[in-house]
């Protein structure tokens, strides 16, 4: 039954029961509430069976944004251009210098964008290039690595949480776990292991800033922390988000936190990244030419007791005149067997406000909970 005949359905009964049936509307409207979800679940699967994600939808020429991706409009208003920025941080500078930058982004704003990182700009656009690559090619050379197995290190698929979410999100994601290169798809190949690897150098770099941001060792928060655990490289979300016809409709990526201790996101020149600041305005993350993103994770608020803080974020939809937007976030976190056997808590918090918490289980909760605009971190708090 359709959502229209079902409301039809309604109304008949309504007329023919008349007075005293209180129960009978309240139980038409369960069924009715029922009979809606069960075709936003036939919708979900329809699309998701495509496994060609929000890309192959846009390339049979949709003209209008499918219910699916609707999202309620957003109490929170977006900040004007200059009022608030997103702090840059020069590597280049002075070691106290640098600390104290890092601490002032990571305890307030949550994110930062750095710059003379060491990762060359050629292979930084080898990089966008290679994830564009990927997903503008056929429908039919995609396909074969669309997955929801989360035991495959290589997965292509359309919103990780598409049948959980409220609303799905007008983005695909190939993921890529710490894989041998053979694995990785040809039009990744050439520039992704070398991006990941540089890029989880710099990782280190700045987990040392931020050990002594916090008054420790430079070494603490990989060495002691375990924040690296593993040692298998990092994985990778590579990003897509096609330009979209009713982009005042969806969003490219709902808010959200990240369930790791760090990430480190490249973005190309398109823009719609925004960043909750202060839980009451979006601020725009613009793109700064040969600049790396770097924002804080719950695994660090976490372990860091809410010093440092993991603020909620969004990709808004690209417009049409916008065009297609990519971007690489690298989620340092530990790997391997670290993932479910060594537990993480406040480091040395005289009253911890976390309980400590593995990896896996703490991925878990995100995963099934889904992007719902609520933090993780709130079920591990052991705050009343």
């Amino acid at each position: 039954m359709t959502v229209s005949s079902a409301v039809e359905c309604r109304v008949h009964l309504s007329l023919r029961v008349g007075r005293g049936t209180r129960p009978t509307h309240v139980a038409v409207c369960r069924a009715s509430q029922s009979m809606a979800s069960s075709d936003r679940l036939s919708q979900l699967k329809a699309f998701d069976d495509t496994k060609a994600g929000v890309k192959g939808l846009v390339d049979t020429g949709v003209a209008a944004v499918p219910p699916i991706f609707h999202h309620p409009p957003d109490p929170h208003a977006v900040a004007p251009a200059g009022a608030v920025t997103i702090p840059v941080v020069d590597l280049a500078v002075g070691r106290a210098d640098l600390v104290a930058q890092v601490r002032a982004a990571a305890e307030t704003v949550g994110f930062f964008q750095v710059v003379n990182h060491g990762v060359p700009g050629e292979l930084l656009a080898e990089t966008l290039a290679s994830v564009q690559r990927f997903h503008e090619a056929p429908a039919e050379a995609r396909r074969p690595y669309y997955t929801r197995d989360p035991a495959r290190r290589i997965r292509y698929q359309s919103n990780v949480d598409l049948f959980r979410s409220p609303a799905a999100n007008w983005r695909d994601t190939l993921f890529l776990e710490p894989s041998p290169e053979e694995e990785i798809p040809p039009a990744c190949r050439p520039a992704m292991p070398e991006f990941a690897r540089q890029v989880r150098e710099l990782g280190r770099l700045l987990l040392g800033l931020l050990s002594e941001a916090m008054g420790l060792d430079a070494g603490y928060l990989e060495r002691d922390a375990g924040c690296l655990d593993g040692g298998e490289g990092v994985p990778v979300g590579c990003h897509y988000y096609p330009p979209c016809p009713e982009p005042e409709k969806t969003l490219g990526m709902t808010r959200h936190s990240d369930p790791s201790f760090l990430t480190v996101l490249l973005q190309d020149g398109v823009g719609g990244l925004q960043v909750l600041v202060g839980g009451s305005s979006w601020v725009d993350v613009p793109p700064l030419p040969g600049a790396l993103v770097v924002n804080v994770g719950d695994l660090l608020q976490l372990v860091s007791n809410d010093r440092f803080r993991s603020v909620e974020h969004r990709v808004v939809a690209m417009s049409p005149a916008a065009g297609a937007r990519v971007s690489v976030a690298c989620f340092f976190r530990p790997t391997g067997d670290a993932v479910s056997t060594r537990t993480y808590g406040p480091i040395a918090a005289t009253t911890p406000r976390y309980r400590s918490v593995t990896v896996a289980e703490f991925l878990g909760y995100y995963r099934d909970k889904g992007l719902d605009g609520r933090s993780a971190l709130g079920h591990f708090s052991l705050q009343l």
